[in-house]
């Protein structure tokens, strides 16, 4: 019995089985910091760093033992290096780019700033977006304490929902875009974006405005006061880092426009890594160069450390390795998915999503639609073209969907770990997914009946 034959007749026992190591580090991730005698000993980083390790050798191991494959694992962790080295990039270049201004914690303000994220995250990408904005709104908020609420919204638009009208916007478009659909395509999603930011925006400045009545006199007379010196213009320090995002933007469309067509004609097995190899030298030496280039005021006036790249390499670290079994079983389970309608692929794309990271999700759903109507999978480009609502509402579904919880894509997380390490108490992980289905999922519902 090969491989594939074996995950597709796999008992739903053995479906469980091989999902107890990723299901088991979602738990503790979302319940270990409320367990008030294991707290303490989760927040040091080794501990976490154990706790990933274990689980991600569970996953290797149950792969392993059923296939043997090495190849599908060296693989997967090469995908875990180059994720980390684009968000590293990305983290390192947009904290040397200080944001300075006085800025007030209105509601309106707010809920611009959130509406020029949304912009942004389309243009920069949802990490370099994130990154950019979220220190001068954790400053523009610090007199204020009740302001969870703004970072989750900023979870919902800028690290992901904002992301949709071009490829380099979120990282399940980019494998799209490397898979033949035309760069200009997503520009036919600005229907999608604009209703789903449009209500995100008129919800958040309702719930902050509702808010912002409860805080202390003293602090909204604060903010009212400094509302006068927002109209002083903004500056901009560290300007040369705005050179490096270009370039990253540069080495992700030279790597699919120019390289692996090159690959492809002088080392076609070898193009997948390859081209992930020249990717992860070229953002390493940009981080590089941006971190020696950057005056260290500007990281000084910036919170700047590693600590929540940190973090976030350490708790992937776990997820790739522990998701390895139960990708493979919905790999190989795929095509008896009886999966016909968009709106179908919308929420099972977007769930998964959640989940399991958007980006996987994305190539997942994506190969099997394609597969259902006979188109190669390496060629997207067709499925653009014939089947346009079909990969609408999987670039929708995986790119909003990435929202519901802190792992679905890898801003939700560093935006978390850089809120926390200037001490906002942000929910747990139930506490976020409590939000997230309160404001996401009504709006999830209207899309689905609007365009799906």
């Amino acid at each position: 019995m090969n491989a594939a034959t074996y995950w597709q007749q796999m008992s739903w026992g053995m479906v469980f089985m091989n999902s107890l190591p990723f299901t088991l580090l979602l738990l503790l991730i979302a319940g270990l910091p409320f367990i008030a005698f294991v707290a303490g000993w989760w927040e040091k980083m080794e501990n976490k760093l154990l706790i990933a390790t274990v689980c991600a050798g569970g996953g290797v191991f149950l792969y392993l033992h059923s296939t043997g494959d090495l190849s599908r694992v060296f693989q997967t962790y090469l995908d875990y290096l180059a994720f980390l080295v684009l968000i590293g990039a990305f983290f390192t270049i947009s904290s040397g780019i200080h944001i300075s201004g006085a800025f007030a914690g209105l509601p309106y303000v707010n809920t611009l700033f959130l509406g020029f994220g949304g912009v942004l995250a389309s243009i920069l990408g949802t990490t370099g977006a994130s990154l950019i904005l979220i220190r001068p709104l954790l400053r523009a908020n610090q007199l204020r304490r009740h302001k969870a609420h703004v970072l989750i919204f900023f979870i919902f638009i800028v690290c992901n929902c904002g992301g949709i009208l071009m490829p380099l916007g979120n990282p399940p478009l980019f494998l799209g875009f490397l898979r033949g659909v035309p760069f200009f395509w997503t520009f036919h999603l600005i229907g999608e974006w604009s209703l789903t930011i449009l209500i995100l925006l008129l919800v958040f400045y309702l719930i902050d405005r509702k808010i912002f009545e409860r805080e202390e006199p003293r602090v909204r007379s604060s903010l009212l006061q400094a509302l006068p010196k927002t109209k002083r213009s903004v500056h901009v320090s560290g300007g040369i880092n705005m050179g490096y995002l270009l370039g990253v933007l540069f080495v992700l469309l030279g790597s699919s426009c120019w390289l692996n067509p090159w690959l492809d004609a002088h080392w076609p097995s070898q193009t997948n890594s390859l081209s992930k190899l020249f990717q992860i030298t070229a953002l390493l030496f940009l981080a590089f160069l941006s971190y020696k280039t950057t005056s260290p005021a500007t990281y000084k006036k910036n919170q700047f450390s590693f600590d929540p790249m940190v973090e976030v390499g350490v708790l992937f670290f776990g997820i790739f390795g522990a998701i390895i079994p139960l990708l493979a079983i919905l790999e190989a389970k795929g095509p008896t998915i009886s999966l016909t309608h968009p709106w179908q692929f919308f929420w099972a794309s977007g769930i998964l999503s959640g989940f399991l990271d958007n980006a996987p999700a994305y190539l997942s759903f994506a190969v099997l639609a394609a597969g259902q109507n006979g188109i190669n999978p390496n060629h997207l480009e067709n499925l653009a073209i014939r089947f346009p609502k079909l990969l609408a509402a999987i670039s929708c579904g995986t790119s909003f969907m990435g929202a519901l919880t802190y792992i679905g894509n890898g801003p939700n997380f560093m935006v978390r770990a850089i809120a926390e390490q200037v001490r906002v108490k942000m929910p747990s992980f139930g506490g976020y997914l409590l939000w997230s289905g309160a404001v996401l999922i009504p709006v999830f519902i209207l899309l689905t009946f609007v365009f799906f």
